[in-house]
Order: C-alpha cells, then structure tokens, then sequence
C-alpha cells in the first residue's frame, strides 16, 4: 500500500489515541487505568500538543479524578493505616475515629487535586494534562515524569515552572488546617501533608508514564 495508506491505518498516530467518554475526546485524554482499576484522567497519548484546556474542562478532568469509583477504596486504605498507627492520637479507635480519619484522607487528596489540576491551572493558565513521553531510554522517561513536578506547558504551547504544582498543593496542606485536629496543625505535619501531595503527583507521573509499556510487554494489550 503507499505510505499514506499505511500511516492512515496505524494504530497509534499522534493524536489518535483517545478515550471514548465525553470528556476524554473533548480533552484529547485516555483514562487508560493502570493495572485496570487506578484512574488515569488527564493522560494524553501519542500527541505533543493540543489545543487548550477551558476552565470547566480543567474542573472537569479534577471532578473526575476525585470522584472516581477507585478513589473510595484508596482512601479507606490510608485510613486504615492511620488507624493502626492512632494518628492523631486524639480521635481513638474505633468506627467513629475511622470514619473521620477517612475524611481526612479524602479531603486531603481531593482538595490537593482540584488545586493542581482545576483552580490553580485555571488561573495561572497551565496545562494540567500529563504527556506522555513514550519513547527513550528508561532513565530518561523516568526523569520526564519527575520533571514533569518542576515543569509545566501552559495554555499558550510554553513551558514554565508548575506553579500549579507546588503552589496548589501547598494551599491544599494550609486548608487542611481547618479539618485537622488542634494537635496535627503544626508545620511539620502541614509539611509532611505537602510533601505526601507532590509525592503521590510523581509516582503517579511514573505510572503514568510506564503503564502502556507495562500493558503491552506483560498484558499484552495493544490499546487502552
């Protein structure tokens, strides 16, 4: 066949690779799910560049993410750790104590997303969609994924510092004061609270990143 005609039929072209939802066509995502249950909003596939993002497109992609049916579960894990570790101390065991450590965990990780991926994006004009890399050596794709924490594109094609990041996620840890105990609102606890942000955004970065290899090379999965 000529060339065209072999470009036209494969399979993954820049670009091609979208979710079927709504919103996933709209934002040129794939909520391809790491090992086929952690949600994956905001992932682009195949393309390095889109047009941008609107502000209810921005809060969308967030709602999504925090809202999704794989959350709940995640969420009663961290607090179940909490809980063999009585942390904070003053709320006890108990169901009580759990059902209030479990919204902390909650409101700790939807706050933090909506800050860095609808409300700060929003107004500081950044893009808070992951592109993936796909190609390289190991090493390389794993810094991308980690840079991608310090390194942004914003609604006009450039790249700059990820404010949203960093900025998001510190006001998410100063808000979670308002929940807190009186005895968890010090600034080694808001400390650890960002720092546990930024980490989970860079592994899931990295499984961003990896997870198509992943699903080919050992599902053997060609597409999402």
């Amino acid at each position: 066949a000529p060339k065209d005609a072999k470009d036209q039929q494969a399979p993954n072209k820049a670009g091609e690779t979208v979710g079927k939802s709504k919103l996933e066509k709209e934002t040129g995502t794939v909520n391809d799910r790491i090992f086929d249950v952690l949600p994956n909003y905001g992932t682009v596939e195949n393309a390095k560049a889109l047009p941008p993002l609107s502000s209810g497109q921005k809060f969308r992609l967030g709602t999504a993410s925090v809202f999704d049916w794989a959350v709940y579960p995640f969420n009663g894990a961290l607090a179940a750790i909490a809980q063999a570790k009585n942390d904070p101390k003053s709320w006890g065991q108990g169901w009580g104590a759990y059902g209030k450590r479990y919204g902390e965990s909650f409101a700790d990780n939807s706050i933090g997303t909506y800050m860095t991926t609808a409300i700060f994006p929003s107004l500081l004009h950044e893009d808070p969609r992951y592109y993936q890399l796909g190609k390289g050596t190991f090493f390389h794709r794993a810094y991308y994924g980690l840079n991608r924490l310090f390194v942004t594109r914003t609604d006009a094609g450039e790249t700059r510092f990820n404010y949203s990041e960093s900025v998001g996620n510190a006001a998410a840890a100063a808000i979670s004061n308002i929940y807190h105990p009186a005895e968890d609102r010090t600034a080694s606890r808001n400390a650890s609270t960002f720092g546990f942000l930024v980490l989970y955004d860079g592994l899931s970065n990295e499984l961003k990143e990896f997870w198509p290899d992943i699903r080919r090379k050992v599902f053997h999965k060609n597409t999402p």
